[in-house]
């Protein structure tokens, strides 16, 4: 088992998709994850902006948000 730390220090859709996503899959292989919010990552602490705006792979940060909260991923702002 690895030990994983996801930053995001971007205000943008494309890059908290993927770091969602990348800590959705690392957790679900069993690995220790945390994320961590910095700069204009903080952004997206606001639970009032928009989750579902889609990438342009189709895919949205609310597709891998949701696993996070109800698996208790720690997030560091």
């Amino acid at each position: 088992m690895a030990q994983f730390l996801f930053v995001l220090s971007r205000d943008d859709n494309e890059a908290a998709t993927r770091c969602y996503q990348f800590a959705q899959i690392a957790h679900s292989k069993g690995h220790v994850v945390n994320l961590f919010l910095i700069d204009s990552g903080v952004m997206w602490a606001n639970n009032e902006r928009d989750f579902t705006r889609k990438t342009g792979t189709g895919d949205c940060p609310n597709d891998y948000l949701p696993y996070l909260v109800e698996n208790e991923i720690p997030v560091g702002v």
